[in-house]
Order: C-alpha cells, then sequence, then structure tokens
C-alpha cells in the first residue's frame, strides 16, 4: 500500500491524510456497501441518503443505516452548504492507512485486503470510465495518465511520497478556502508508489 507513510490513503476530498485509521475503525468501514457508500459520496462531493440509494441500486433504508455506521466512525459529516431541508446530507471525511501493525495482525488482515481490494476495484472502475468517455476537445481538462519508474532506497521513497503528498494537501486547501465551485470542475488524482516484484 502507499500514499501514506507505508499505505494507502483512501482520499475522496481534500481533506483526506488528517488521521491513520485504528482497528475498530478499519472493521466497520471494510463492509461492502459503506466503502460504496464512501466512494459515491467523494465522487459526488455530498449526497443524501436516497441519492445514493438511487445511485447504488439499494433502499434508503440500507444507506441511511450504514451512513450513520460511517458516522459513527468517522468516515462522514453533515455537509455544512446543506443544512435544513426534509433530508440529512452527507460529505466524506479523508483518512489513511498509515498504522503496519493492521495489516500483519490476523484479526485485521482480512479487513485491510477488503478495503484495498475496494481502492483498486475503485480506481480502475473511474480510469475506464475516463477512458470511455475521454473528450479531446476539453484539452487541459482531458486529464494525465503517466508512469515512471525508479531504483530508490527505501528513505528516498519515503521522501517521494511526501513531496507528493504535499502538494496534493496543497492543491486540497485551495477547494476548502474557495468560495463557490461555480468555475471548477471534479478531478480525481491518483498516487500510487509501490515496490515491484519479480517472478
Amino acid at each position: 500500500m502507499t500514499d501514506g507513510k507505508s499505505s494507502d490513503a483512501v482520499e475522496p476530498t481534500p481533506r483526506a491524510f488528517e488521521r491513520s485509521i485504528g482497528a475498530e475503525s478499519l472493521k466497520a468501514f471494510a463492509h461492502p456497501l459503506r466503502m460504496a457508500l464512501y466512494y459515491e459520496l467523494g465522487r459526488r462531493r455530498s449526497a443524501t441518503a436516497s441519492q445514493l440509494a438511487r445511485a447504488l441500486g439499494e433502499s434508503s433504508g440500507q444507506t441511511s443505516y450504514h451512513l450513520r455506521q460511517l458516522e459513527r466512525h468517522g468516515f462522514v459529516e453533515d455537509d455544512p452548504e446543506h443544512v435544513g431541508g426534509r433530508e440529512r446530507w452527507w460529505r466524506p471525511i479523508g483518512f489513511s492507512l498509515t498504522d503496519a501493525r493492521l495489516m500483519a495482525d490476523p484479526a485485521t488482515e482480512r479487513a485491510v485486503g477488503s478495503v484495498l481490494r475496494q481502492v483498486i476495484a475503485e480506481r480502475a472502475a473511474t480510469l475506464t470510465g475516463w477512458a470511455e468517455h475521454l473528450d479531446t476537445s476539453l484539452d487541459a481538462e482531458t486529464g494525465q495518465l503517466s508512469s515512471s519508474t525508479f531504483d530508490l532506497t527505501a528513505a528516498e521513497a519515503e521522501a517521494l511520497i511526501g513531496e507528493l503528498m504535499a502538494i496534493a494537501k496543497r492543491y486540497g486547501a485551495l477547494e476548502r478556502d474557495r468560495e463557490g465551485t461555480e468555475y471548477t470542475r471534479r478531478f480525481r488524482v491518483y498516487l500510487d508508489v509501490l515496490p515491484l516484484t519479480y517472478d
């Protein structure tokens, strides 16, 4: 895993990387519908239980219940831009899996695997959707795919991850400090730094 010290930061919003979760929260998150709700919230920025139910083909009772469980463990919160009204609006709270003990502990190993597989599946689905609807007339908004391979020491890899994460945080702060989103478009940024294996 990458995007933190040695693990994957789950990052639907620019507020990611603020906290590393523990075993209890990890187990609560590693539920298929909860992970799907979390990623759909990240894609939309915020949504109601009914909107998420329609998007995911679930009942609003199910989405409401699992959103409350996510809230209890600090993964979602009320969206302050949508107060009042009949329905509650939710937004995701970013987090990281930076505790290497979670991967080594048999009690949480399965949950870590579930979260990793969901991160990879979500990433693949998003990239596939982007490629299928690629509009080259947008020029700068088309996006960018690239990869680089280096021989690095562990310390150099750690420094590279830190610098890349700092850039992501800086751009995330732009959204927090901006008044309104009239001229913006939602972008997803992926960062993967991982050692290669040879068979």
